[in-house]
C-alpha cells in the first residue's frame, strides 16, 4: 500500500478538541457573551460554566432556549453581575477589609503606648463604647486573638522603625 501512495485510514480514537485553546482565547472570539476568570469560561447573561476546549459546546448553549430567555432577561435587567471563582472572590481585599485591619492595628498600637492591657478590650463597657463610636469598632477581636494575630505586627514595624532609625 505504501508503494501507490495510499495512506490508512484515521484513527477513530483521536479526539476532536483544541488542544491549546485558552479561555481567553474563546472570549476574544466570542465578544461579550462570555468571560473568563480563574482560567473558567462562563456565560455572562446565564452565570454558568462552559467548556472552552470545544467550540461546539460553546455554539450549541449560545443556540439553546435557556440561553436566549437568560440573555433576554439579563438585558432587561441593564445590570452586568459577573460570576467569578471563588478564589478570585477571596483574593479581592475590599476598602472595608482593608480599614478594618488599620483599624485593629492602630487600637493595638494604642494601648500598647497608652501602657493599656490588651485585657481590657474584653470588657463590656469598652466594647459598647467601641461599636457605638469608632468606625468598624465592632470588630475589633478579643484579647487573646489581639494578642495572638496583631501583636506580632506591631513588634514587627516597631523594630523595622528603630532599625531604620539607627542606620
Amino acid at each position: 500500500m505504501e508503494r501507490f501512495g495510499v495512506k490508512s485510514a484515521p484513527s477513530r480514537n483521536r479526539s476532536k478538541t483544541a488542544l491549546y485553546v485558552t479561555p481567553q482565547d474563546r472570549v476574544t472570539e466570542f465578544g461579550s457573551e462570555l468571560h473568563e476568570d480563574g482560567g473558567k469560561l462562563f456565560c455572562t447573561s446565564c452565570n454558568v460554566v462552559l467548556n472552552h476546549v470545544r467550540k461546539s459546546a460553546i455554539n450549541d448553549h449560545l443556540k439553546s432556549k435557556t440561553h436566549t430567555k437568560r440573555k433576554a432577561e439579563f438585558e432587561e435587567q441593564n445590570v452586568r453581575k459577573k460570576q467569578r471563582t471563588l478564589t478570585a472572590s477571596l483574593q479581592c481585599n475590599s476598602t472595608a477589609q482593608t480599614e478594618k485591619t488599620s483599624v485593629i492595628q492602630d487600637f493595638v498600637k494604642m494601648c500598647l503606648e497608652a501602657n493599656i492591657p490588651l485585657e481590657k478590650a474584653d470588657h463590656p463597657s469598652v466594647r459598647a463604647f467601641l461599636s457605638r463610636y469608632v468606625k468598624n469598632g465592632s470588630s475589633i477581636p478579643k484579647a487573646d486573638q489581639l494578642r495572638k494575630a496583631y501583636l506580632p505586627d506591631g513588634y514587627d514595624n516597631e523594630n523595622q522603625l528603630i532599625n531604620t532609625e539607627d542606620r
